[in-house]
């Protein structure tokens, strides 16, 4: 048995070659679907939809996962280049047994991967995605009977009215946005929503940056959450003079937000407007957060009236959390957001949509509706650290805090994800990536930004 190195906490990603190529793809696929026929309870055949990103490599480790469904009997429909999302909705609006989007994300380059959801866009728990690895990498099937069929899907126009039901158009007021597509993913789907928008008359006008499709990443690899990647976005706001940036990963299930005058807007903020503004309209419903940072939504969410719910972070676990809780809405700092109606998916369109309404409404910048909140709970951003050991280092970095020296007295030690240390004033959380070798840290504090640097700066020694 081969072991399979590409399978992570909850997705596959590798190095192209070694970890990924297309002989794995064709087991992956030839897997998902034994692993299918085990899970249905109905004899008929079984349907996924497969999408891929826009990295050059995505085409044919598609065709090759496509080919191993179909010779275990499993009919595709092919979507194209697609961002998760789309193949999220796809496959709770279609009705099918599952669904694969070909992507790695915000991975380097000569990397790939797959996503992968059951019926109803549901992501496979760990117990099962388990299960989909021994299968994959016994690697003994049997042929099927009669192969599956490959059909050729377009549900764009299906998708992007989904995407309109989460606002009320007619509200919306002459905004000008820019909109970053990475190296073109999310091209295609701004261009659909433009002309939507044009249909409906919404005084929307679009300022478009990186916006073909292109597989060599001309413009770097597509992660705004790393400062470097953030200034092709900001220029353009200033440039244009844009009520607002939006600007996307590779599979463009993250966005990320930047205010008219050109300053990133930190995940944490918006995961707070968003709360709030689904409380509006569910009084005293359940949001669901994950543990990086946690004041500002417990503050607003208390505030607003409804139940905050903690969850370990990473899409499956928030997830999980939400249909156990029936939440209407889910938020990391990353920039993920869930959303009941979309089957409990992380999106990266619906965000930016509620946030252009939210302005409207409010008639107020972007800026204007976080800063008091940024003010009241400043943090650091999600700083990352390459180390040798991580055990070794979240024990150092608990014994250093839990130390006599820690003028705030004995902290709130919270074990959940990583190491969370919460004192009077400020609180931290230091993690592992469930797909990086690298920890995690994110320090937020109650009002004050000195504190934040400084306690910032020594877990950094403690971990350099």
């Amino acid at each position: 048995m081969n072991a399979l190195s590409c399978f992570k906490a909850y997705d596959i990603r590798g190095k192209l070659g070694e970890e990924l190529n297309d002989a794995i793809a064709y087991r992956i696929g030839r897997a998902f679907a034994a692993w299918l026929k085990k899970t249905s309870e109905s004899d008929a055949a079984l349907t996924v939809v497969v999408g891929g990103d826009v990295r050059l490599t995505s085409s044919a480790l598609k065709l090759s996962l496509s080919n191993g469904l179909m010779d275990m009997g499993v009919n595709v429909i092919d979507l194209g280049m697609t961002g998760t999302e789309e193949i999220y909705f796809a496959t709770f609006h279609l009705g099918v047994a599952g669904g694969i989007e070909v992507t790695a994300s915000h991975n380097p380059i000569d990397y790939n991967g797959m996503k992968l959801v059951q019926a109803g866009a549901k992501p496979l728990d760990s117990q099962d995605f388990a299960a989909l690895r021994q299968l994959a990498e016994a690697n003994m099937f049997y042929g099927a009977m009669t192969k599956g069929r490959l059909t050729r899907g377009d549900l764009l126009d299906a998708y992007t009215s989904h995407l309109l039901t989460y606002i009320q158009p007619a509200r919306i007021q002459p905004l000008k946005l820019v909109v970053n597509a990475g190296n073109g993913a999310a091209g295609h789907v701004i261009d659909a929503l433009e002309q939507v928008f044009a249909n409906l008359n919404m005084p929307v006008g679009f300022i478009k940056v990186h916006h073909e499709a292109n597989g060599q990443f001309p413009h770097g690899i597509p992660n705004p959450l790393l400062p470097e990647c953030r200034a092709d976005t900001a220029k353009a706001v200033l440039d244009y003079q844009a009520d607002m940036g939006i600007a996307w990963d590779g599979d463009f299930d993250r966005c990320f937000l930047f205010d008219e005058n050109g300053e990133f807007i930190e995940g944490y903020y918006i995961v707070g407007l968003l709360a709030e503004a689904f409380l509006q309209r569910h009084p005293g419903a359940s949001i669901v957060h994950d543990p990086r940072l946690t004041w500002n939504t417990l503050d607003v969410v208390t505030q607003a009236g409804g139940k905050a719910i903690q969850s370990k972070t990473g899409h499956a676990f928030i997830k999980e959390t939400m249909r156990a809780e029936d939440a209407v809405y889910g938020g990391e700092m990353s920039a993920h957001h869930y959303f009941r109606d979309f089957a409990y998916c992380d999106s990266g369109m619906i965000p930016w949509l509620l946030v252009a309404e939210l302005m409207s409404v409010k008639q107020q910048p972007l800026s204007q509706l976080v800063a008091e909140r940024i003010a009241k709970y400043p943090c650091s951003g999600e700083l990352n650290f390459t180390v040798s050991d991580v055990a070794l280092c979240l024990e150092r970095v608990q014994q250093h805090f839990s130390s006599t020296h820690e003028v705030d007295g004995n902290p709130l030690v919270d074990l959940t994800d990583g190491l969370s240390m919460t004192f009077a004033d400020w609180r931290f959380n230091l993690r592992g990536s469930n797909t990086e070798p690298v920890l995690r840290l994110n320090v937020e504090s109650r009002g004050n930004m000195e504190r934040v640097t400084q306690k910032t700066e020594e877990v950094n020694a403690l971990l350099s």
